[in-house]
C-alpha cells in the first residue's frame, strides 16, 4: 500500500546527502525574512500541496484509517513541525557547525530509539561508525567552536539543535511504525507534512509571529528549493531508505551531509581547508563506510542492521 522511489538504496542515500548538504544556505535566506514558525508552516504547506496534487494526478489513494492517521500526525508534529522550528531557531543563534555536529549524532540517536520503540537489535558496528563520524564532523568544525565560546547564545542554540535531532528521530520512528502496517510512499508523506504545516501555523498564530513575505529572488528561490528538493525529493528518498534499511542506517546521512555542506561552503563562502579539516573528512567517511557496509545476514526490513 504505497508508492515510493524506484531507485537503488545508494542512489536514495546520495539524494538525501546532496540535497540536505545544500539546504543550510537556503534556510538562512528564509530566516532573514520569516520567524521560524511561519517559515516552517509555509514550507511544508506548499510541499504538502505539491504531494497531494501529485497523488491526485497519479491516482494514489489518500484515504487511510484513523489509526494510521495517528502515526501521520505524530510524524508531522515531530518531523515537520517541532524539529524544523528548532532547526530554524538554532540557526539564528549558532553557526552551522553546531547544527551539523548535532545531526552527525543522528545514527546513534536512531539506534537507541529504534531499540526502545521498535525492539530492533542494537548494532555495535553502527555505533562505532556513528562515533567515528561524529568525531570527524566535530574535528572539521572545531575552529568554529573555538570562535563562538564567548557567545551567550551558544547554549540555547546547542539545546535547540539537540532537541531537533531527538524530535526528528521520533518522527522517523512514527514513519517506521506505519511502514510496519504496509503503508509507505507519497501519500503518507503528504499527510505528515500537512499535519506539520498546520501545527506550525497554529504555533505561529499563538505566539503572534508576523507572516512576512519577500518577492526577492533569494527568498523565492530558496523557498522553491526547500519545497521541491529539501522537502519533497529528499524526504521521499529518506523515508524510502527508512523502510528498506532501517532508521539507524538511514539516519547516517546526517554524518555525510555536513561534509557536502563544507564543500559548498568552500565554493560559495571561501571556507579555508586545514589539516584538521582533511582529517575530519577522512574520519567521517571512514565511519560512514563502517556503519553502512553490507552484512551477510538478512533481517527484518526495519532492523537497524538491515542489508543495503
Amino acid at each position: 500500500m504505497g508508492h515510493s522511489f524506484p531507485m537503488p538504496n545508494l542512489a536514495l542515500y546520495a539524494v538525501c546527502v546532496l540535497i540536505w548538504g545544500t539546504t543550510w544556505f537556503a534556510i538562512t535566506a528564509q530566516i532573514a525574512v520569516l520567524a521560524p514558525e511561519p517559515g516552517v508552516a509555509i514550507r511544508f504547506a506548499l510541499a504538502a500541496c505539491v504531494l497531494f496534487a501529485f497523488c491526485g494526478l497519479r491516482g494514489i489513494a489518500l484515504r487511510f484509517p484513523a489509526r494510521t492517521h495517528a502515526w501521520f500526525l505524530a510524524q508531522g508534529l515531530a518531523s515537520f513541525c517541532a524539529s524544523y522550528i528548532c532547526i530554524y531557531a538554532a540557526e539564528r543563534h549558532v553557526v552551522s557547525g553546531v547544527v551539523a555536529v548535532g545531526y552527525a549524532a543522528a545514527p546513534l540517536v536512531m539506534l537507541v530509539l529504534a531499540r526502545v520503540f521498535l525492539q530492533t537489535p542494537m548494532s555495535r558496528r553502527i555505533a562505532v561508525g556513528g562515533v567515528a563520524g561524529l568525531a570527524g564532523v566535530a574535528l572539521i568544525f572545531g575552529h568554529e567552536f573555538a570562535r563562538m565560546a564567548a557567545s551567550p547564545s551558544v547554549l540555547r542554540g546547542a539545546t535547540l539543535t539537540a532537541a531537533a535531532v531527538l524530535l526528528s528521530g521520533l518522527g522517523t520512528i512514527a514513519a517506521a511504525r506505519y511502514h510496519r502496517l504496509g503503508v509507505y510512499g507519497w501519500a503518507p508523506l503528504a499527510w505528515g507534512m500537512a499535519y506539520g504545516a498546520g501545527a506550525s501555523a497554529l504555533a505561529a498564530l499563538a505566539l503572534g509571529r508576523p507572516w512576512a513575505w519577500s518577492w526577492s529572488a533569494p527568498f523565492l528561490g530558496s523557498l522553491a528549493y526547500l519545497v521541491f528538493m529539501g522537502s519533497v525529493a529528499a524526504f521521499g528518498a529518506y523515508y524510502a531508505l527508512v523502510r528498506r534499511i532501517g532508521p539507524a542506517k538511514a539516519g547516517y546521512n546526517g554524518v555525510v551531509t555536513p561534509v557536502v555542506a563544507l564543500a559548498v561552503s568552500s565554493m560559495l563562502e571561501g571556507f579555508d581547508w586545514t589539516g584538521a579539516t582533511v582529517a575530519g573528512v577522512a574520519l567521517a567517511i571512514a565511519g560512514n563506510v563502517v556503519a553502512m557496509w553490507p552484512t551477510a545476514s538478512r533481517q527484518q526490513p526495519d532492523a537497524v542492521e538491515s542489508v543495503m
